[in-house]
Parts: structure tokens; C-alpha cells; sequence
């Protein structure tokens, strides 16, 4: 399974798909980037003449790179066309340092730190441009292959 393969599998779509390349996936952790876009919908009232990025959409940028894309890739064996991972994330916890603005690059970079009866906890890491570490934390979540009908 490639990289391009497990994005298209993440359950989201714009405007809440926040990963645009993922840089390297091992049995140990994920690295990946997103760009904020100038005319994310977050940014018309966060805040006002002064847009941040939300440290929410920050928290979900690392999930689902840092989480989500790593758990597809460490369920690869067990997901099929009609066998497509189930997602759900549990807990987070996140320090904030620096903030983001429109249009920068930001890399995610993730550390499994366990992955045993469905549930992935990693230590995420989120780097501006720069490499300046933006924000870093740890985030579960539950990941599981089911069979889907639609």
C-alpha cells in the first residue's frame, strides 16, 4: 500500500482533509505536511484581522497524519476493498508554542509509543517551516478494519 493509497483511504474530505503528502510511514511512526490555504473557512473569524489557525484544526492536522495515516499503514494487511479501517480518535493532549497563519507549510511528525488491542497512542510533533516545533503532545485512538457496506 502507498502513501497516495492511505490518504485516499482517510475518512475525510475538504473542507476538513488535512493532509496534503505523506513523507515516510514505518512500523515506528508517520511524517507528513500539510499547507494551509489562505481562504480556510476557520480563518474568517479567527481572529478578526489577525488570523491564527485554530489550535483545534492544529490538534486534528497531527491525528490525522500523526494517528490516522499511521494506523491505516499498520493495518495494511487487513484492509480490502470491503474491509476499511474504522477510526475514532480517544484522548489528546497538546502543548502550544508558536502559531500558524495562512498559506505556511507545516510538517507532522509522529512516534508510536504503543499499538495493542486496536488502540494507537503516538507522540506527535508539529514544526512550522522554519523548523520550529509549533506544538507536541500524545494522541490515542482507536483503529479497527470492518467490513462496510454502502
Amino acid at each position: 500500500m502507498n502513501n497516495k493509497n492511505i490518504i485516499r483511504l482517510l475518512p475525510y474530505q475538504t473542507p476538513f482533509l488535512f493532509v496534503d503528502e505523506i513523507g515516510s510511514l514505518s512500523e515506528h511512526g508517520a511524517e507528513g505536511f500539510y499547507t494551509f490555504k489562505k481562504d480556510e473557512y476557520f480563518y474568517q473569524g479567527h481572529f478578526k484581522n489577525n488570523p491564527i489557525t485554530p489550535g483545534v484544526i492544529l490538534t486534528e492536522v497531527m491525528a490525522q497524519i500523526g494517528v490516522v495515516c499511521l494506523g491505516i499503514y499498520l493495518l495494511r494487511d487487513e484492509i480490502t476493498t470491503s474491509k476499511k479501517p474504522q477510526i475514532a480518535l480517544t484522548s489528546n493532549h497538546i502543548d502550544f508554542f508558536l502559531p500558524v497563519r495562512p498559506q505556511e507549510r507545516v510538517k507532522v511528525v509522529s512516534e508510536k509509543i504503543y499499538f495493542r488491542f486496536n488502540k494507537l497512542k503516538c507522540k506527535v510533533e508539529l514544526f512550522n517551516d522554519n523548523n520550529e516545533l509549533v506544538c507536541r503532545g500524545t494522541i490515542s485512538g482507536m483503529l479497527k478494519s470492518m467490513n462496510n457496506e454502502t
